[in-house]
């Protein structure tokens, strides 16, 4: 039966017909930026992902007939929660992945939670997706903001550079990412002077780095992301921000990020990471056959997208059923070791826990190619990366 999709751009069928009695029929959504500044980072690398976990996991040989569609949200709660209501009511989708910009990812938490369905989200940073705005069907895959302030505002800080300023991005994600990293830089025994908000997206942060130079911090923490912090980075060069002594923290960074900038630009940036391509074998096995289908080294977004699907068809072969409430009861009660993110597993609140990486960007004659980028700083466990349960303010979480 042919579908008609809201904003859908792609489609593509793996394993037996639907005709078959007893097979299982999955229908996936990656629901994503397609084509603003998030797109590098998710869009459709995202959706080569997803096939890759479908295909990889053998659904053909296991009665399942899984379908993933597409489409892009614009950044924009009001479109996503459109196309989330049209995939769960007319369409069939059983499960979204990926909806990176957190003011969209609640929205689709919540419609998913009352459809009986599962998000598996893998770009979007906020907290409060398994916080005080937790949904049971809701996984959260790959990183949050409080593991990128653990991991970038920590290192930071303990190196010497006490005074910080803010740049944020004024949406869900940046005001949670600022506020980790402040509770990181005050613990640690940091100072925070001053910050300032930019709209999402933007292109001129010309006035907001004036600020920031003007404060007399000692690092411009940079809590945005995609391309609003390529565009933050270009510019402080261009005003001379670092020349002048002031440090800049990309708080959140993609390989994609720093690829565009190149080393000279990005040279000693520290970042955090769940996933590098060249981390090990494994990873770099897995990215060949990524770049062989996209063009281009895969972010940790693509791999979450590809390792949350992996363990969301695991659940459905195990149970053989969809409900969210089912599944979401499995991929709790089971946990993972793929070979990307290594061991992990799913905490009732929905956060996956896993290992986060401290890495530093190269200098350009450290590198030996235009994706060797990264030199490894530290391994932060999972349980340490990652905020507890208890106080998160996740109502179900810690009930019984």
């Amino acid at each position: 039966m042919k579908k008609t999709v809201l904003g859908a751009l792609t489609v593509a069928s793996f394993g037996l017909p639907a005709m078959a009695q007893d097979s299982i029929d999955v229908t996936l959504g990656v629901l994503n930026d397609r084509s603003g500044v998030y797109a590098d980072l998710s869009g459709e690398g995202s959706v080569v992902a997803a096939r890759m976990a479908v295909a990889d996991f053998g659904a053909a040989d296991k009665s399942m007939n899984v379908e993933v569609i597409s489409a892009d949200h614009q950044n924009k709660p009001d479109i996503a929660s459109n196309i989330a209501r049209q995939w769960y009511d007319q369409d069939g989708v059983d499960a979204i992945l990926d909806v990176p910009t957190s003011s969209t990812a609640l929205a689709v938490a919540d419609i998913t939670a009352q459809a009986n369905k599962i998000l598996i989200d893998s770009g979007a940073g906020s907290t409060a997706l398994t916080g005080e705005q937790c949904q049971p069907t809701t996984i959260h895959w790959t990183y949050d903001t409080a593991a990128l302030a653990k991991g970038t505002g920590g290192a930071v800080t303990e190196r010497g550079d006490a005074k910080w300023f803010f740049l944020t991005a004024d949406y869900a994600f940046g005001h949670s990412l600022e506020e980790e990293t402040m509770k990181i830089v005050e613990n640690s025994g940091g100072e925070v002077v001053g910050s300032v908000r930019h709209p999402f997206p933007a292109t001129d942060f010309s006035s907001f780095l004036l600020q920031a130079q003007a404060s007399g911090a000692d690092v411009i923490g940079l809590a945005n992301a995609g391309g609003d912090t390529v565009n933050a980075i270009k510019q402080a060069a261009e005003f001379g921000v670092t020349q002048s002594g002031q440090a800049l923290a990309a708080l959140l960074m993609f390989i994609t990020d720093v690829h565009a900038l190149g080393a000279e630009t990005a040279q000693g940036l520290v970042l955090t990471e769940a996933f590098y391509w060249d981390h090990d074998d494994d990873t770099r096995a897995w990215s060949a056959r990524f770049e062989e289908q996209f063009g281009s080294k895969p972010t940790m977004v693509h791999a979450g997208v590809y390792s949350g699907t992996m363990h969301y068809l695991r659940a459905v072969e195990a149970t053989g059923s969809t409900d969210g409430d089912v599944v979401a009861e499995w991929m709790k009660a089971n946990s993972f070791d793929d070979p990307l993110f290594g061991e992990g597993y799913v905490r009732k609140d929905g956060r996956v826990i896993h290992d986060m990486h401290l890495y530093e960007v190269k200098s350009p004659d450290e590198s030996t190619g235009e994706w060797d980028l990264y030199n490894h700083v530290s391994t932060i466990s999972g349980e340490d990366a990652f905020l507890p349960m208890e106080g998160s303010g996740c109502a179900f979480a810690n009930e019984g």
